[in-house]
């Protein structure tokens, strides 16, 4: 009877651990897949380097751009269409940026159709037109825009690199003295300090599209990730992805759709090549170049 007792227990025991560790590895699981497509460009030079893979990512084709840069603060650049009148196609803004070596698209922008003003920005709707959505708009050190009372949601170039904002008065982050500025959604900012707080609930959160997120690795590098495909990435899966295979310091998500832009410039050419784009008219992007 002992015997039959002490074998039922070390039963129960064995179930326990099982149990567990299946419970343990279901946590563990991933809730995404990742499958390499294609080892894709390489650039390399004392003071830039970046690397273009094509990743399936819950089955959609994603570009993903790794970029080291010596001194981020001198080599991203900002290209911006002209203020008030009218957008711009990605080439041709592209082009503005002397010796890029990769550029994307960057802020979220106002069109007499779309999107929809924010409710907390004032004055007339036609203020906004063909501009950047966000607070705060700053190009090569001009403020163009500086609307008092409502925070900033987006991303600074300062002098040692990249900042992202959530919700932060415009005051406290003109006093960084920041010389660029990208914005769009107050929901875009992804991941803060390695977690994620993206507001799920948020429909354009779930809403699967095209998308372009950056996202800090360190102090030097940075990833920018360029989700394609006609069913597209909602913006949980980007999290999901972003947090379990690289833990970045934070991510944004830029403007995105049809204004999704990926250019390159091959090692030794002269020419910017648009590698993942359909040409819509954009308000600015973002630029990396070799240290001066």
């Amino acid at each position: 009877m002992r015997r039959t007792a002490r074998l039922l227990l070390s039963l129960c025991v064995i179930c326990t651990l099982c149990l567990g560790a299946l419970a343990e590895g279901a946590v563990e699981t991933p809730a995404y897949t990742v499958k390499l497509k294609e080892k894709g460009t390489v650039y390399e030079s004392d003071s830039l380097k970046y690397t273009i893979d094509v990743y399936l990512v819950n089955g959609t084709k994603c570009y993903l751009s790794r970029v080291w840069m010596q001194d981020p603060g001198k080599q991203i650049r900002k290209p911006t269409a002209q203020w008030r009148k009218a957008l711009g196609k990605a080439e041709d803004l592209a082009k503005k940026i002397k010796g890029a070596a990769l550029v994307v698209n960057g802020s979220g922008y106002v069109t007499k159709v779309y999107p929809e003003i924010p409710e907390n920005y004032p004055g007339v709707s036609e203020d906004y037109f063909y501009t950047p959505l966000g607070s705060l708009t700053i190009t090569d050190g001009e403020i163009f825009r500086n609307l008092e009372g409502v925070p900033y949601y987006g991303l600074t170039l300062e002098a040692d690199g990249l900042h992202m904002y959530v919700g932060e008065d415009n005051e406290t982050v003109l006093s960084h003295n920041p010389t660029q500025t990208w914005s769009f959604y107050e929901g875009c900012p992804l991941i803060l300090d390695g977690k994620s707080i993206l507001n799920e609930n948020w429909d354009f959160a779930q809403r699967r599209a095209i998308r372009t997120i950056i996202a800090k690795l360190d102090d030097h590098t940075y990833l920018l990730l360029t989700a394609t495909s006609s069913h597209g990435f909602s913006l949980i899966e980007a999290v999901d992805y972003l947090i379990g295979e690289y833990a970045p310091e934070w991510a944004y998500n830029l403007d995105g759709g049809p204004s999704s832009a990926l250019l390159r410039r091959k090692q030794g050419k002269k020419t910017l090549k648009l590698i993942y784009g359909a040409g819509q008219k954009i308000v600015d992007m973002m630029g990396f170049v070799e240290l001066e």
